[in-house]
Parts: structure tokens; C-alpha cells; sequence
């Protein structure tokens, strides 16, 4: 059975270092296991974190399929969308990689995007383990293109804007019925003086408060450079948080 693991919340909340930091986490904690981890953050950087490079993106995909001459005489929309998505997924040695993009120009996704949560519940059988990195204006989640996870990992940085936007996350997956085994709150960004400070909105969010991820300055160091945050030391601060978030998750 597919573990299905998603991270959600505010832009610049570090929820996609956190995403790569768990993939890492995974490759190195299950060898051997097979990981697919989805970008579906409109503003896709998560393979930057992860260090790989993409050429198409999902969206790409959908926007040709719009165009009733872009597909094959012979060939269903179907078989042609599941064929395209097929080849646009990035293959590892240790984790597969599908980028959802930016939706390209206007007109009704409807269909499409019906064939891609199709599509995706039948390639996560294909996984013992899948990540998502949500986008920050949560449309994935409101289109239930993901309709069941097993952890939903919300983040924020230590501020009051930042906990009602997680909090407003839960109001999302409550009102379109999304299965979610266990939802989390992750602080940012923040020390245990500022975290008892705002004790008062992160009751009011409605999550439980699993872990924290202070501020790590290599980070931003390793921005800069252009570094792969998956190649961030095993003892630094965000690697031994995220170590620590997954023990006490039981990942």
C-alpha cells in the first residue's frame, strides 16, 4: 500500500525545503523503496531542491490535449494523456519526479484535470511511497487532484498571518472532503520562545503542532550558490529537524 505524504501552506513558509529534505529523509531511511514525488506548486522549484533538472510539465501537457488536432488519429484523449504524462515524469536512481506547472492560458481544465487524478491515483499503486509539495494558493487541494493522503504535513513561519493561512488550510480539506489520516502543523523559521508567544492562534488553527524547523543560515547560503538543498549536511540544523519531525510522525 502506497504511504502518501503531502506538504501544504503559505509561500516562503519553507514547505518545499521541507519536502525535499523528506525525500531525502525517505531514499535514505527505506533503500530500496520506490518514491514518486510530485511538484504541484504552480511556481515549481522542488526539482531545484531536489537537484534535477525537468523539460516538460504537466501543464504543458493539458494545454496541448485542449487542442482536439494535437492528438494522434487512432489515439484516445486518455491514451494520449497518459502516454505524454508517462514520458514527462523524471526518473532517478533513487525517486521518480512528475512537475504539475503553471495552467497554460485560459479555457475549462475540467476534463483534463478529471484524466490527471485519474491518472495519478493509478500511478501512486505503482509507489511505496509518494510526496507532494502543494502549491501555496492550495488549488490541487480544493480539486481534490489528490484526493487521499495519509499525512498532510501544513506549514508556517512563527506568525500570526502564517498560522491563520495553515488554519485555513484545514478549512480546505474539511469543506471538499479530503482523507487525511494525519494533518500537521510545522513552525518555520521560529524559536520555542516565539512558538509559546503564539500558543493561542496555533490552538486556533485546529492542527496539531508536531515539530519545528528553526532558521538555518545555510540555507539561504546554499540558495545563493545555486546548491541542491538535499545536499545540505546530516547535522544541520533543517536536516536534523526534519530527522527528528519523521520520528516523532513515525515516517
Amino acid at each position: 500500500m502506497t504511504i502518501k505524504i503531502a506538504v501544504a501552506g503559505k509561500g516562503g513558509t519553507g514547505k518545499t525545503t521541507l519536502a525535499g529534505l523528506l525525500t531525502r529523509y525517505l531514499v535514505n531511511k527505506y533503500p530500496g523503496k520506490s518514491i514518486l514525488a510530485v511538484d504541484a506548486d504552480a511556481n515549481a522549484n522542488f526539482n531545484e531542491v531536489l537537484g534535477v533538472e525537468i523539460e516538460d510539465t504537466v501543464s504543458e501537457i493539458l494545454a496541448e490535449v485542449k487542442d482536439p488536432k494535437a492528438v494522434p488519429t487512432g489515439m484516445t484523449k486518455d491514451t494520449f494523456v497518459e502516454y505524454k504524462l508517462g514520458s514527462s515524469m523524471v526518473e532517478t536512481e533513487a525517486y521518480d519526479l512528475l512537475v504539475m506547472g503553471n495552467p497554460q492560458g485560459p479555457g475549462c481544465y475540467c476534463f483534463p484535470l478529471d484524466l490527471l487524478r485519474k491518472y495519478i491515483e493509478k500511478l501512486a499503486k505503482n509507489y511505496d511511497y509518494m510526496l507532494t509539495d502543494n502549491e501555496a494558493g492550495l488549488e490541487h487541494l480544493s480539486r481534490r487532484i489528490i484526493p487521499a493522503m495519509d499525512h498532510l504535513l501544513v506549514t508556517s513561519d512563527a506568525t500570526t498571518r502564517g498560522l491563520r493561512s495553515a488554519g485555513r488550510v484545514r478549512e480546505i480539506i474539511e469543506s471538499v472532503d479530503i482523507d487525511v489520516g494525519k494533518m500537521s502543523l510545522i513552525i518555520t523559521r521560529g524559536n520555542e520562545d516565539q512558538v509559546q508567544q503564539l500558543k493561542s492562534e496555533i490552538e486556533q488553527t485546529g492542527i496539531e503542532l508536531s515539530g519545528t524547523m528553526p532558521y538555518d543560515s545555510l540555507i539561504p547560503d546554499y540558495d545563493a550558490k545555486g546548491k541542491p538543498l538535499v545536499e545540505l549536511p546530516a547535522d544541520s540544523i533543517a536536516s536534523q529537524a526534519v530527522e527528528k519531525l519523521c520520528r516523532v510522525l513515525g515516517i
